[in-house]
Formats: structure tokens, C-alpha cells, sequence
């Protein structure tokens, strides 16, 4: 069999995972809010602005979860960044720290601070 078959169908196994749990749990923005105090507040900041304390360090700043361009962003979108991260940037996947529950509850409270919000 092909390596690049394996391959495909590893990484095709591993992002369903996530979208298979997310179609079967409810989330909680107030528990989503301890969740990002614990491990998202430093560097996207209190408004979600991306202006948290540790953001200020980073040669790439942290994403501005309040801006319209994130807002654009699907829920899908959204789970796939705090699950695997944002490539080239320091925003590292939770995938293996956080269970599926906390990063759907991170999302939940995104979303609940900062509703989608489809670009016209």
C-alpha cells in the first residue's frame, strides 16, 4: 500500500475525530470560560482583542478574536485552530492537553463573546 494513502487516511481519521465529537457533545461557555482563563486569556487577552499580557512578546501576534475576520470564521474553523493550531504562528494545537468537552467549551465561550458573524 501506498504511503501517501496511509498518510491521507491518518489525517483524514484524526480531523473527523473532532468534528464527530463535536456533533455529539453540548458545550459550556461558562466551564469554556475557566478553560480560556487557564490556557488562552495570556496571549488572546481578556476581550479576546488578542492583547493578553504574553501576546505582547510574540513576533506574531495572537489573533484578534473580536475581529471580523474571525467572527467569519465557521465553529469547524475555530475547533481546528485550538485543536491543532495555526501553522507558522505560536499558537500551538491543544490536542492531547485539553479533552474534546474543554475545546468545545472554549469555543462555546468565542463564541458566546464574539458571535459568527458570515463576512457580506
Amino acid at each position: 500500500m501506498d504511503v501517501r494513502v496511509i498518510l491521507s487516511a491518518l489525517v483524514l481519521v484524526m480531523g473527523c475525530s473532532t468534528w464527530v465529537a463535536a456533533q455529539a457533545m453540548r458545550s459550556n461557555p461558562q466551564t469554556g470560560q475557566a478553560v480560556y482563563a487557564k490556557h488562552c486569556l495570556g496571549c488572546h487577552g481578556e476581550k479576546l482583542d488578542g492583547a493578553g499580557l504574553d501576546g505582547q512578546y510574540l513576533i506574531v501576534r495572537p489573533a484578534n478574536l473580536q475581529s471580523s475576520a474571525s467572527r467569519a470564521k465557521t465553529d469547524w474553523e475555530l475547533l481546528m485552530t485550538i485543536s491543532h493550531g495555526a501553522a507558522f504562528t505560536p499558537m500551538h494545537g491543544f490536542r492531547g492537553k485539553l479533552t474534546d468537552q474543554q475545546m468545545l467549551d472554549v469555543l462555546a465561550y468565542v463564541r458566546m463573546m464574539a458571535p459568527f458573524d458570515q463576512l457580506s
